[in-house]
């Protein structure tokens, strides 16, 4: 059995997500942060019914390119579920709980660190290592 890469991988999750609705689609490089993941796909959306329906739809995309046996976290409350498909990890959040946790400036190379990693200083967006998905249709 051959496992998508990790381009098909990030694809198919971006095609479903954007299909489904999803709001602000970022995909985050991994490879020289984390041994967790090579890539972090992170979207929200509107309500907490549609963040599940978003996970729901992006597990029979997976399933559909051989990705299966994925259980999906966050499934109960659906204000944040995380969907490891491998080599991509998945954050679908309500707007809040992102703006709460914000991944994007955790993962980022721009911001500033104290001694410790937890300084809340000044951090500037628009880093090469997160992308914005834009729409192509």
């Amino acid at each position: 059995m051959s496992f998508p890469s990790d381009q098909v991988l990030v694809d198919t999750i971006i095609a479903t997500l954007e299909k489904g609705g999803a709001l602000d689609l970022r995909v985050l490089e991994l490879e020289r942060k984390t041994m967790l993941a090579d890539r972090m796909v992170i979207a929200s959306g509107r309500s907490e019914r549609h963040v599940g329906a978003l996970s729901d739809q992006l597990l029979d995309a997976l399933r559909k390119i051989d990705i299966k046996g994925i259980r999906p976290e966050g499934r109960e409350t659906c204000g944040w579920i995380v969907v490891d498909a491998g080599a991509v990890i998945c954050h679908l959040f309500r707007p809040e709980v992102r703006d709460y946790y914000n991944l994007e400036r955790l993962w980022s190379d721009d911001r500033p660190r104290d001694g410790h990693g937890l300084d809340d200083g000044a951090w500037q967006a628009g880093s090469p290592e997160i992308a914005d998905v834009k729409k192509t249709a």
